[in-house]
């Protein structure tokens, strides 16, 4: 099949960038033609709030990247629209995310579907977003009636579709294991590498910080006087993409500082390894959710991980099992991480996160859209 897959891709950084770049690659092994239209302009600047967009990481080999989508300008929507409906892919995959990219992307993807062949399957990362705006319920709907079927990668927005689109062809997969980001190595090595000492054990929170990830209910925990009486130190690695000055008042509030190893820039994918293999259990407080690439990054080093009781995050984590899903309190948050090292549970919980990843694999996810292409013939 001849498939485009349209969304961020490199030289965008970010999850979502990063999913797309891997499924192209696996869709190829599996014999089709794949490219990626990306955007030449993703977001006007007051929708990012981070220092840059862009990663000075090499491309992908192998993989044709067409830089296409102004997301603001809608005589390009039509152009990119009228490009593809001319390529005739088979099918086009389209990712969302956002509420509003859906008058862009739904109107390349109505304009893609006039050459009636080319298929519209829809990734669906979020529907009713995190961060509400003006005009989210009104873009969302536009976009989805420009889509043959959807993939949801966790159970809330698998059921949130049915508030758009009435009897949706539709069906769940959950995100696949980053499998990308490096070899496993050694605690010791990993330590090294960033330069922190083996005295002490590691948590690590990683990603962007924004307000929903629930990086405040952590460093609250963090405060708790059991914690602060073991030699365990939190790492914080992901660039502010919120409020810095509230985040530095809480660690000054609590005295954080000696608890704390601060790397909040853009972590690299060359040094994503590192920072996984230093620790010993992946904290994600989430304040709300839908599902996390985080987890699969955890998954994919054999790391045991805390996440909190909202969205998707426990239909991939086996409580008590191999990790934790606790209220989104920094109260319960601190009691799972006591009992992680209090109860010895790390040898326990890596067992059977090894057993459990092999639940997220990426030809899962490819069966799923090929699922939805074929039922939509």
């Amino acid at each position: 099949m001849k498939i485009v897959i349209l969304g961020p891709a490199h030289p965008y950084r970010g999850g979502i960038a990063a999913l797309n770049e891997r499924l192209a690659t696996e869709l190829q092994q599996e014999g089709h033609e794949v490219s990626i239209y990306t955007f030449t302009l993703q977001y006007p600047a007051f929708l990012f709030p981070g220092k840059t967009q862009y990663t000075d990481e090499a491309p992908p080999e192998n993989l044709p990247i067409f830089r296409k989508l102004n997301a603001v300008n809608p005589l390009n929507w039509w152009r990119v629209g009228r490009e593809l409906k001319r390529l005739a892919p088979d099918l086009l995959i389209v990712r969302y995310w956002l509420p509003f990219m859906g008058p862009a992307l739904g109107t390349v993807c109505r304009m893609a579907r006039k050459n009636r062949k080319t298929k519209v399957v829809c990734i669906a990362d979020n529907i009713i977003p995190h961060e509400k705006r003006p005009g989210d319920t009104l873009f969302t709907r536009y976009f989805v009636h420009g889509v043959d079927g959807f993939i949801a990668m966790s159970r809330e927005v698998f059921r949130d579709l049915d508030l758009f689109v009435k009897h949706p062809v539709k069906r769940f997969a959950p995100h696949p294991v980053y499998d990308h980001y490096g070899a496993i190595i050694s605690r010791e090595e990993a330590l090294q590498a960033l330069g922190l000492s083996a005295d002490f054990r590691y948590l690590l929170f990683f990603g962007f910080i924004r307000e929903y990830k629930g990086l405040d209910l952590l460093l609250k925990a963090m405060s708790d006087d059991r914690l602060r009486e073991k030699p365990v130190k939190l790492i914080i690695a992901g660039e502010y993409y919120g409020n810095r000055i509230y985040y530095e008042s809480l660690i000054e509030r609590f005295r954080l500082q000696d608890c704390l190893v601060l790397h909040t820039d853009y972590i690299p994918s060359d040094r994503i390894n590192c920072y996984f293999c230093a620790a010993d259990l992946i904290v994600q407080p989430y304040k709300s959710a839908t599902q996390s690439g985080v987890t699969q990054v955890g998954y994919h080093f054999d790391k045991p991980m805390l996440v909190t009781d909202v969205g998707g995050l426990p239909e991939i984590i086996a409580d008590k099992r191999s990790g934790y899903v606790v209220s989104p309190t920094a109260r319960a948050i601190a009691d799972a991480i006591v009992d992680f090292y209090d109860a010895g549970r790390e040898a326990a919980f890596v067992e059977a996160t090894r057993e459990l990843k092999k639940n997220f694999s990426w030809s899962n996810l490819t069966g799923k859209i090929m699922e939805i292409y074929r039922e939509v013939q």
